[in-house]
C-alpha cells in the first residue's frame, strides 16, 4: 500500500473510473464492433442486398451484451434502444463503414496504427462494462455469486455469445463456430474479469474497484492490441489453462487447439503394384516354352 500511496495509484485510478464513456470511448467501441463485423463472410454482400439484415446485425455488435444482460436479469431487451444518441452514432458509424464512397472511411479506420488505437480505446469500455454488470447484479442479487459472474461476463463478451443468433440474420449458420466450444481472448478475459470483479464486490479480494478497473484496462488493452498487431488470435493464457485441465480433467499437454488445427499428413502416393518374385522352376519353364515354340 506504501508503493500505491507513493506512486499515487489510488489517485489516478479513482479519476480514470470517473471518465465518461460517451462519446469518445464508444465511438471506437461502435467503430471496431462493426468494423469486425465487416470482416465476416458475404457481410458486405448482406449490406448490399439487405440493409436492414445488416443494420440489426451492426447493433448486435453493438449493444448485444446489453440486450443479453437485460434478458437474464428479467429486463426488457429493448431498453438500452431508449438511448437516441448512442442508436444514432452506431447506425452512423455502420452506413460510413459499409456505404461510404470509395471505402474511405474503413480504410482509415482498418489502417493500422489507427486501428491498434481505437482497439485500445474498445478495451477500456469492455472494461467498465464488466465491472458494471457485476455491480448490476449485485444490487440484484447481493449473495448471487454465481449471477454476478454471468452478467459480468455477458456484459464483456455479449455479442460473441449470441454470434449463432446474429449469423442466421445475415443467413449463415454455423455451429461449430459457438463461442462457449471455442473461447477467443476476449471471451475468456472477461470471464476471468468477472470473476475477479465479483470477489472484490464480495470484498474478498483487497483491491479498491477503482484499482482493479485500471489495472485490468491496461492488461486488456496491452495483450489486444499486442494480438492486434501482430495478427494474432492466441490467447496468453494457453499455457496455464493447459497446466490446470491437464491437473483437474487430465487433459492432454501442450494445448489441444494446435492438434485439432494442425495440417493433416498428406496421403501415401500410391504404389504400383510388384509382380512377384519368379522362381528358377517358372522361369525354366518360360524358357522351354520359347524354345518349342521357335522349333514350331
Amino acid at each position: 500500500m506504501d508503493v500505491l500511496g507513493v506512486l499515487n495509484l489510488g489517485d489516478v485510478a479513482q479519476t480514470f473510473s470517473k471518465i465518461g464513456m460517451f462519446p469518445v470511448f464508444d465511438l471506437a467501441y461502435y467503430i471496431v464492433s462493426i468494423l469486425y463485423l465487416k470482416y465476416e463472410p458475404g457481410s458486405v454482400e448482406v449490406a448490399r442486398k439487405s440493409p436492414v439484415a445488416s443494420w440489426l446485425c451492426a447493433m448486435l455488435y453493438c449493444f448485444a451484451s446489453y440486450i443479453l444482460a437485460d434478458v437474464l436479469l428479467g429486463g426488457c431487451p429493448l431498453d438500452y434502444f431508449q438511448y437516441n444518441s448512442h442508436i444514432l452514432l452506431a447506425s452512423t458509424i455502420w452506413y460510413l463503414i459499409f456505404f461510404c464512397p470509395l471505402n474511405l472511411f474503413y480504410k482509415c479506420v482498418a489502417f493500422l496504427p489507427v486501428k491498434l488505437v481505437l482497439v485500445a480505446l474498445k478495451e477500456v469500455v469492455r472494461a467498465r462494462k464488466i465491472a458494471a454488470g457485476v455491480h448490476h447484479a449485485h444490487h440484484a442479487y447481493h449473495n448471487g455469486f454465481l449471477i454476478m459472474v454471468i452478467i459480468g461476463y455477458v456484459k464483456g463478451s455479449g455479442v460473441a455469445l449470441i454470434s449463432n443468433f446474429e449469423q442466421l440474420l445475415r443467413g449463415v449458420w454455423s455451429p461449430d463456430t459457438n463461442e462457449i466450444l471455442n473461447m477467443s481472448f476476449p471471451t475468456k478475459a472477461s470471464l476471468y474479469g468477472a470473476i475477479l470483479f465479483t470477489l472484490q464486490e464480495a470484498h474478498l479480494l483487497p483491491v479498491s474497484k477503482s484499482t482493479l478497473i485500471c489495472l485490468f484496462t491496461l492488461f486488456m488493452a496491452t495483450t489486444k492490441v499486442i494480438l492486434t498487431a501482430r495478427h494474432s488470435h492466441g490467447s496468453p493464457f494457453v499455457l496455464i489453462e493447459s497446466w490446470v485441465c491437464h491437473l483437474l480433467f487430465g487433459s492432454p499437454l501442450g494445448g489441444g487447439e494446435e492438434e485439432h488445427h494442425a495440417t493433416p499428413a498428406p496421403a501415401p502416393a500410391p504404389v504400383a503394384p510388384v509382380s512377384p518374385v519368379k522362381t528358377k522352376e517358372e522361369l525354366g519353364e518360360g524358357t522351354r516354352k520359347r524354345k518349342s515354340k521357335k522349333a514350331e
